[in-house]
């Protein structure tokens, strides 16, 4: 990883993404979560304060150092046992059927080969397990997908190779889960071309 993409993106990725305008998206994203969790692009944990009291364990999955520094404070703070375990979501090192549930926030957008990673998250959950996400992608309006994949490049380049334009329910439908939950919004603050959201459950 680079300078910039190790060193300076997870504190500006901490800051934005960390901002209370996000805390309800997290705590619906979060409900129903339980028993032994993966978490992928842990971060800085933004998302601890929301584990329910379900949770049992953590694993994060984080390839930055610093954010994983940033995250320490909130780690030691934390009722619920959390490890990193991982460091990228692409080759998760866990046998398969581990996990009870899975947590993604604003990571999907990010990882370079999101169908292997999705794939990896469908393998180490236990049958019957649940992937619980928020993420921003693909507007469902054609006159923002056009500023939208303007804008991708730039936003690529200067957002650690963050993309506006994945399909994430697509994505994650073709990885082979099947969506029980799942609401498409645009979320308030925000210009539509970076706020377009897909907040669900998958199984």
């Amino acid at each position: 990883m680079g300078f910039y993409t190790d060193r300076i993106l997870p504190h500006i990725v901490d800051t934005v993404c960390g901002v209370a305008n996000n805390d309800s998206l997290r705590r619906r994203a979060c409900a129903g979560l339980h028993g032994e969790v993966l978490e992928v692009g842990f971060g800085s944990g933004t998302n601890v304060g929301f584990y329910p009291d379900a949770v049992e364990r953590v694993r994060g999955v984080e390839p930055a150092d610093t954010a994983w520094k940033i995250a320490a404070k909130r780690v030691a703070a934390s009722r619920v046992p959390i490890e990193r375990a991982g460091l990228d979501g692409q080759a998760l090192p866990f046998p398969d059927a581990t996990f009870d549930t899975a947590l993604s926030t604003f990571t999907l957008c990010t990882i370079p080969d999101v169908a292997t990673a999705l794939a990896e998250i469908r393998r180490v959950l236990k049958p019957g397990g649940t992937l619980h996400f928020v993420e921003h992608g693909l507007a469902p309006d054609a006159s923002v997908r056009t500023w939208q994949h303007r804008l991708d490049p730039i936003q690529q380049r200067i957002a650690g190779g963050c993309h506006l334009v994945r399909d994430i329910p697509g994505l994650i439908s073709d990885a082979g889960f099947e969506t029980v939950e799942l609401d498409r919004f645009y979320h308030p603050g925000a210009p539509k071309a970076f706020a377009a959201l897909s907040l669900g459950v998958a199984r």
